[in-house]
């Protein structure tokens, strides 16, 4: 998720979940496991944005490494949160920062939400789809279950901008993009830019 796209929100009782595309019904094949260091961002349209990513099986040094690397781009880009899939990994995981700096950042493995409340409607930017900006309704309030980089299980009790950044990077995971989430109308006023994505992923 892009940094400082987070503007201030009205309370929506619709959640823009209801217009999301179906999930894919069969996982992709398990991804390569490439060198850490080579790990750069994907952009739209790069099919690995748009399918469901596999649960993490394995949590040993390559997955570590490929950790670091992510909060790396995250900082390096400006952003607050990075999904595996943004990083050419069809991986669930994902590394978040409200702050964008490195050192507040974490890393959450195979996420899963619930006791989530409330609606508010705020703008968001991804760093998979660069000048791209829209506004995105979410909930309030969640809460989230997973693992950290140790293995360890966490839980954690979210609200605002920080359960935003969860919902928008899990949305990656599940190949959900905020394009996906906006109003026809909205997705219409974007379409030079996501022409011009396109051309420059055909060159």
């Amino acid at each position: 998720m892009a940094r400082r796209e987070f503007s201030t929100a009205k309370k929506r009782r619709r959640h823009s979940a209801d217009a999301a595309p179906a999930l894919d019904a069969a996982l992709p094949p398990a991804p390569p496991r490439p060198n850490p260091d080579d790990l750069e961002i994907v952009v739209w349209p790069a099919p690995v944005l748009t399918h469901r990513a596999r649960p993490v099986e394995q949590i040993d040094d390559w997955l570590k490494q490929v950790g670091r690397r992510m909060i790396e781009l995250m900082e390096q880009h400006k952003g607050v949160g990075l999904a595996g899939p943004q990083v050419g990994l069809s991986l669930r995981l994902f590394v978040m920062a409200e702050t964008g700096k490195a050192a507040d950042a974490r890393i959450i493995i195979n996420p899963v939400l619930d006791q989530q409340d409330g609606f508010e409607e705020a703008e968001e930017g991804c760093l998979s789809l660069p000048e791209i900006r829209g506004k995105i309704t979410r909930y309030v309030k969640l809460r989230i279950q997973g693992l950290d980089i140790s293995g360890q299980p966490i839980v954690l009790e979210l609200e605002g901008f920080p359960a935003r950044i969860v919902q928008h990077e899990t949305d990656h995971l599940d190949g959900v993009l905020i394009i996906d989430r906006m109003t026809p109308l909205a997705r219409l006023a974007q379409r030079k830019a996501l022409k011009a994505l396109e051309n420059q992923a055909a060159t």
